[in-house]
């Protein structure tokens, strides 16, 4: 009796041990679930990295928005104008360079320090770059272009030799002329004007006009030689505007 109940023993111990020991087996949905919740801090913690990325982006987008609608708006201001320099090159030139002229004798006017505004003055201004500086300045750039067609240094100093001693001395001589006749000066004044007015107006251009002169004909494209042209006459004109303003001059004072 005592042998069969050491046997029970040891069976006992023996299926407790296997038991113990054997794997618990687990069904496939068991096992997807217990795989799902694995993965499950790797998706939540992916889905936080795309809710930053997208954050981050979003707000580096947003950022810029202003300056680059300002700087779109720009670029189309700028298109709009080579538009027209291409479709209706005189006329656009002619206007730009009645707005310079005006803007210049407002300008001149300010610093001066004028006792009261003479409109009738800058509707003077306004007249010559539009009738006479605007399309000149066109045709002379494009026979510039022509007899010059190359932008290399040795024909760009043939260019500025042309405009200091051909276009320059001969507009001078138009605006003074125009600018009198227009004051209502008869043609003795206008001479006297020119005799006292003209050569300090020459030498004044000689020192300023060599650098412009150099910079429109070495870097600027013909078709808008103009435009750079009219922005350098800015502070010129200011300083033509004064000299077409002084009294006129008398016979008496240039002998």
């Amino acid at each position: 009796m005592s042998g069969a109940l050491r046997r029970n023993t040891t069976l006992t111990r023996l299926l407790h041990n296997h038991t113990r020991h054997r794997p618990i087996p687990t069904s496939p949905a068991a096992q997807f679930q217990t795989k799902a919740y694995l993965r499950a801090p790797n998706v939540f913690r992916k889905a936080k990295d795309n809710y930053s990325l997208l954050s981050s982006s979003a707000f580096f987008s947003a950022k810029p928005s202003s300056s680059s609608s300002a700087a779109s708006s720009s670029t189309g201001l700028v298109a709009w104008y080579l538009g027209l320099v291409k479709n209706r090159p005189v006329l656009t030139k002619s206007v730009t360079a009645a707005l310079i002229y005006t803007a210049a004798d407002l300008s001149s006017q300010t610093i001066a320090k004028s006792d009261s505004y003479d409109p009738v003055r800058t509707l003077r201004m306004a007249a010559y770059g539009m009738v006479i500086l605007g399309p000149s300045l066109h045709f002379w750039f494009n026979f510039m272009a022509k007899t010059f067609p190359k932008r290399d240094m040795l024909s760009t100093l043939k260019k500025m030799a042309m405009g200091q001693g051909v276009y320059g001395p001969t507009m001078t001589v138009v605006f003074f002329s125009v600018n009198a006749f227009l004051q209502g000066e008869n043609g003795g004044e206008v001479s006297n004007r020119l005799k006292r007015d003209l050569v300090p107006t020459l030498l004044s251009g000689v020192m300023y006009w060599p650098v412009c002169d150099f910079i429109t004909f070495r870097f600027i494209p013909v078709h808008l030689q103009t435009l750079v042209s009219n922005g350098f006459s800015y502070l010129w004109t200011i300083y033509l505007t004064y000299m077409a303003s002084l009294e006129k001059a008398s016979a008496v004072a240039i002998d």
